[in-house]
């Protein structure tokens, strides 16, 4: 077993996050649909010499610390549950743009709980890992369903419902998936409180999009499956439709959309809180370069994933 008294450096790596079908809607009990995308969060940490949690980030200023305090809560919930002495260092790099989305807070947890899991030789189950990763999540969102947690543990495509253990949907050969960031921050707290309302005005017709877009989820997954990327790409868009109805969407989003379309994509929607973020589209074979050349020269930053990808991976250095 190894010890932190070594000296050594653990390193955990996880990636971040894309919904493809059922944000909002999941909170309120439906099925969603998520994938591990092309960016990552990387935590290293190690021992301190002296009692206490210091966390430093590429991300945060040294002028607004209470934004670390998520992963202080993490860290120190862990040391709590197997005795460990709370006194650790913290790096956290990542490629993830904040507030686009893209599930920045949930990997930074998750590779967080990993990191420190590694140095102390605990064996933590991804159920185990994503319930530490949740102490930190609740503290940025209040009360998220858990699905970005999920989906940068497993990675890979997820089908997920609140209260049961996530899916595995299983490809036989590689699907790519086309993301773009808005360029504007939101806050998924605030997005939430929105779209709730919209459930307290019309609570009967929001149980039935409920009901639907547990359908357009299970379609998904079986259209990635088969590799029927335009089958795929019509439910990306059916879905955009009813999160524009329900306020999750703006403006610059549905213009966004429009555009994806207008280059060619089979199918785009909002990912994630909406209120701006990202999106995420289907791209026709073989013209993903082309429209991400295009987005560029319009001022937008696009990526594509090969699908699927590994989930949250630890290791010593």
């Amino acid at each position: 077993m190894t010890s932190a008294s070594t000296g050594r450096v653990a390193v955990a790596e996880a990636p971040a996050k894309a919904i493809i079908t059922g944000e909002h809607f999941v909170v309120h009990g439906s099925t969603a649909l998520a994938a591990a995308i092309d960016r990552h969060v990387r935590v290293e940490v190690r021992e301190a010499p002296s009692r206490g949690i210091s966390v430093r980030s590429d991300r945060v200023s040294a002028s607004h610390p209470a934004s670390l305090l998520p992963v202080k809560k993490v860290v120190g919930s862990l040391c709590s549950a197997y005795s460990i002495e709370p006194s650790h260092e913290l790096n956290i790099s990542s490629t993830i743009p904040r507030g686009s989305g893209l599930g920045s807070s949930a990997s930074t947890m998750v590779a967080a709980a990993a990191a420190m899991a590694k140095l102390h030789a605990v064996r933590l189950g991804l159920p185990e890992l994503v319930r530490f990763a949740m102490e930190g999540e609740r503290l940025v969102h209040g009360n998220p369903s858990g699905i970005d947690a999920n989906a940068c543990a497993y990675g890979g495509l997820i089908l997920f419902r609140v209260g049961d253990a996530p899916r595995r949907v299983d490809l036989e050969s590689p699907r790519r998936l086309l993301t773009v960031y808005s360029g504007v921050q939101r806050s998924t707290r605030m997005m939430i409180s929105k779209v709730s309302s919209s459930r307290e005005r019309h609570p009967r017709l929001f149980a039935r999009m409920v009901d639907s877009v547990s359908q357009m989820s299970a379609g998904a997954a079986e259209s990635l499956v088969r590799g029927d990327m335009h089958a795929l790409g019509k439910l990306l868009t059916l879905n955009q439709g009813l999160l524009a109805s329900v306020g999750a969407s703006n403006p610059l989003l549905d213009d966004l959309v429009e555009t994806l379309l207008s280059f060619g994509c089979l199918g785009a929607k909002l990912t994630g809180a909406g209120g701006g973020g990202s999106v995420v589209a289907v791209t026709p074979e073989g013209k993903g370069k082309s429209i991400i050349s295009q987005l560029s020269e319009r001022g937008f930053e696009g990526f594509e994933t090969v699908l699927p990808l590994r989930g949250v991976e630890s290791w010593l250095e």
